[in-house]
């Protein structure tokens, strides 16, 4: 039996800040992930390699200050969100640029009740399309790939 993977990826008009991401999903009850007592989140390097950090809650100013530093734009990184209202979560992987943000349903992923091998991907354009509407969100294209 193979593994599924599902993705949303999302193309904004303008570049868009980790900070200006969390704060549009935070008025539709988004936050970051701080299921597993702190903060999870990846920033790339020029050597390619993604290390991903853990920081206590109190931090979040300084880690998104981290994520959105200027000398950061030519690369990726990432944070962990979670809606607690609804049980779910994933990671939101922001590329070089900031043009382009994937959402990656990996904490609790909602299912199709009637064909649970399927992620809810219909559950979560709902609950991530109009927060990024109002930032510009220009278009997205949704996926769920079995291996």
């Amino acid at each position: 039996m193979g593994s599924r993977d599902a993705d949303i990826d999302f193309t904004f008009t303008d570049p868009i800040t980790v900070r200006a991401a969390l704060d549009a999903l935070a008025r539709v009850g988004w936050s970051m992930d701080v299921s597993l007592g702190g903060l999870s989140y990846m920033i790339d390097d020029a050597d390619g390699m993604c290390e991903w950090y853990r920081s206590s809650p109190a931090d979040a100013n300084e880690v998104l200050a981290r994520l959105d530093v200027p000398g950061n734009l030519p690369y990726s990184v990432a944070v962990d969100v979670y809606h607690p209202e609804a049980g779910t979560g994933g990671m939101l992987f922001f590329m070089p640029g900031r043009t382009e943000v994937s959402f990656v349903p990996t904490i609790d992923r909602r299912r199709i009740p009637a064909a649970p091998e399927f992620t809810d991907i219909a559950w979560y354009l709902n609950a991530l399309v109009p927060a990024f509407v109002e930032v510009g969100l220009e278009g997205y294209e949704a996926k769920e790939i079995k291996h």
